[in-house]
């Protein structure tokens, strides 16, 4: 099999990537995170390859390199004789849970890494919330959320302590029982034996799902997560919760990514404010966003375009760069 090298300058050209080409290994540079690197190729892989598996990291050439096979293509249509890529709208929900969240003594670091992972696969993550370990409100917030997006995760509260009560509140949810999962059981069992330890009852608590709950592979401390329906409960801390979701994100039903341009303006919101509105209204298949930035002298504003489709994202792109132009032009002497 004929292999290609592609180079990409900077990982965040991975993630604009809408196909990957056919038996191609890919460089990621070491200058950024390797590790996310990492899940961002192996994630966007999984969609539309049999195989997406690390090569090899070589510290001497300082890369990361993934070995990919094609198996799919990427649905297009056509209007107006311009071919685009099928918009599909798949969105999701997070529900983090832990009374440890809302005092402050834990700082959360899933929400932010499931969001940046679901807008690579093209989920569209549109709430987030944040619960105690409360079994009413975590039964109250499963059932709204679930019956009003296509995902939902949460993460938090299936531990071996008194207080992780995620599994039954979600058995609760779905009106079913709150077992000790055989598999589960099996797992765990075996897990503690080779380590020498004493399979107590505590630990037998996170083998616990509600009835006809699948397993999501945990493959750092082995106790299974869980999905029932299009409900999906996650381990709370980072590490476990990242790995959890590498395992979960490549069987998942997906949309079409979003993707995503920047503009530098020089000038402050207050001086862009109305043209921008304008701008916006003109592109309604687009999501424009202003972000101030100072420094130290002067205002500047980053313009954030987003759109699914890269024609409406280089018309509004655009007409972004026009209206910069436009207003220098009035501050010219």
């Amino acid at each position: 099999m004929q292999t290609l090298i592609h180079k990409f300058e900077d990982v965040r050209q991975v993630s604009r990537k809408q196909v990957f080409n056919p038996n191609r290994q890919y460089t990621v540079p070491v200058s950024v995170d390797l590790r996310l690197a990492a899940k961002r190729l192996i994630v966007r892989a999984g969609r539309n390859y049999e195989n997406a598996m690390l090569l090899s990291e070589r510290d001497s050439r300082r890369t990361l390199q993934y070995s990919l096979r094609w198996k799919g293509r990427v649905e297009r249509s056509h209007h107006a004789g311009v071919s685009m890529i099928s918009a599909t709208i798949v969105t999701a929900a997070m529900l983090a849970i832990g009374d440890e969240l809302l005092s402050g003594r834990t700082k959360d670091k899933n929400i932010g890494h499931l969001a940046d992972m679901l807008t690579l696969v093209g989920i569209d993550l549109r709430e987030v919330r944040i619960v105690a370990d409360d079994e009413a409100a975590i039964v109250e917030s499963v059932n709204a959320l679930r019956g009003r997006y296509d995902h939902v995760f949460t993460s938090g509260g299936i531990g071996p302590t008194h207080d992780d009560i995620t599994a039954d509140a979600i058995a609760k949810a779905f009106g079913v029982e709150c077992i000790h999962e055989p598999r589960a059981m099996e797992l765990l069992g075996a897990m503690y034996k080779r380590r020498g330890m004493e399979f107590t009852d505590s630990r037998k608590r996170m083998a616990r799902m509600p009835v006809g709950a699948e397993h999501i592979v945990n493959p750092v401390s082995t106790a299974p997560g869980f999905r029932i329906g299009n409900v999906y409960v996650m381990a709370g801390v980072p590490q476990v919760f990242q790995a959890m979701l590498d395992t979960l994100l490549p069987t998942l039903h997906a949309g079409t990514p979003i993707l995503s341009r920047t503009v530098r303006s020089p000038f402050g919101e207050g001086d862009i404010g109305v043209p921008l509105t304008e701008v916006q209204k003109k592109h309604p298949q687009t999501s424009i966003g202003s972000y101030p930035k100072f420094d130290g002298r002067s205002f500047s504003t980053e313009i954030v375009i987003r759109a699914r489709d890269p024609s409406f994202l280089d018309a509004a792109e655009a007409d972004v760069a026009a209206m910069i132009d436009a207003i220098s032009r009035t501050r010219a002497p």
